[in-house]
């Protein structure tokens, strides 16, 4: 049966995105094209309302006396929400509507501005013969604005909505996932507690009962051996989801703890190279050792596991004002770029056997009980790769 990649995003998010983004742009050139409808019978509009002040303004006397000047009064109070400016050939103001409480006279700057943005964006409706020329520049409509802006205030909402919407899901998803977590760690450290502490009593029985047989007591050490490092994953698991006691460790001394551990491990071939402990000054960092243990663990045995039985591991300790760096190398396979974030996520291997949890869990400790970030700095397939752990420094 072919093991799922948990690791993987659902697609169904970007496929709602695409769809969004759809309706988006269907709603917003819908409304586009309503509003240069709407600009064109604006415009209409204007010219009729126009040509009707020309015709009363141009009517002869014989016209004027068959001229219909009620229909004209009409179309002129109709207009009561374009904004209109009416000016000579100089571009003096004769005349405005439609501007709220401003008045030409009292607001002559105002007008003045206006006239020069209009004559610049705006082409005017001219009237005139030859002895004289006027022009009428207009806007807009309030309406026609608010319709222009409507479907991105719509959508503005909408979205803000929508992240609000999705936070609160993904903090409660978060929040269940972190629930599951420490009750599968509380209840994997319970279930194997019964049985270590059976076994370790079923030890001392045999070097009771066998204290003279030297070949069952030696037996009987390397299975306490075992029984210790199972007890060890016990007590890991009881401390996730507690506050950890963090507690100023040597660095240097930690990591030669576990080279130690690990060179009795490792194949003839794989050469380790780690800061000397006796050539260089302590640098003390707050860790919990019993799960930071557990990472640089981790960071190792993928290393081992990575280099098939040849090649180097290396650890490199830097530090500044503000942060500690631990780099651990090795000559591995390498991981593509594309996945460097992708081997914290939970169900990540490259192993058959592998449930890709090791790495997931070394972020967990390393971010939500250090304060700290785990990465992979660098990765080139075939040559290697290299983690780095960025710890705070202590405050002195």
């Amino acid at each position: 049966m072919k093991k799922p990649k948990l690791y993987e995003r659902p697609k169904w998010r970007f496929a709602l995105i695409i769809i969004a983004l759809i309706v988006v742009v269907a709603s917003i050139s819908y409304t586009n094209t309503v509003v240069y409808q709407l600009k064109l019978d604006e415009q209409k509009n204007v010219e009729l309302w126009f040509e009707a002040q020309k015709k009363m303004l141009e009517a002869t006397p014989e016209e004027a006396e068959v001229f219909d000047f009620d229909l004209n009064f009409k179309i002129i109070e109709a207009n009561s929400d374009i904004p209109i400016i009416l000016t000579d050939e100089h571009y003096r103001i004769i005349d405005a509507m439609n501007y709220g409480d401003k008045d030409i006279k009292e607001d002559t700057a105002f007008f003045n501005s206006e006239v020069r943005y209009l004559s610049t964006h705006k082409t005017p409706v001219v009237l005139g013969d030859a002895t004289y020329k006027n022009y009428l520049f207009y806007r807009q409509s309030t309406l026609i604005t608010s319709l222009e802006w409507f479907p991105y205030f719509q959508f503005a909402i909408l979205g803000v909505l929508l992240m609000l919407s999705y936070f609160t899901f993904s903090f409660n998803r978060q929040a269940e996932q972190e629930r599951v977590w420490v009750g599968m760690a509380k209840e994997t450290a319970h279930q194997l507690g019964t049985p270590i502490t059976s076994l370790m009593g079923w030890i001392e029985n045999i070097k009771m009962m066998y204290a003279e047989d030297e070949n069952l007591l030696m037996i009987a050490d390397e299975m306490n051996t075992d029984v210790e490092l199972l007890k060890l994953v016990a007590d890991r698991f009881s401390k996730i989801g507690a506050v950890p006691d963090l507690e100023p460790i040597n660095i240097y001394n930690n990591l030669n703890k576990h080279l130690q551990y690990v060179q009795q491990r490792a194949s003839r071939k794989i050469t380790f190279d780690f800061p000397i402990q006796d050539e260089i000054p302590p640098l003390m960092v707050n860790i919990n050792p019993l799960l930071f243990d557990w990472v640089i663990e981790n960071l190792l045995k993928n290393a081992l596991d990575a280099m098939e039985g040849k090649g180097q591991i290396s650890a490199h300790v830097s530090d500044n004002e503000q942060f500690v760096y631990i780099d651990i190398s090795d000559s591995g396979k390498g991981i593509p770029k594309k996945n460097f974030k992708s081997v914290f996520q939970p169900g990540y291997s490259t192993k058959k056997r592998g449930w890709g949890l090791g790495l997931s869990l070394c972020k967990r400790i390393v971010e939500k009980y250090h304060n700290g970030k785990i990465f992979v700095l660098q990765s080139t397939e075939g040559e290697g790769t290299t983690f780095r752990i960025q710890l705070p420094q202590i405050k002195q």
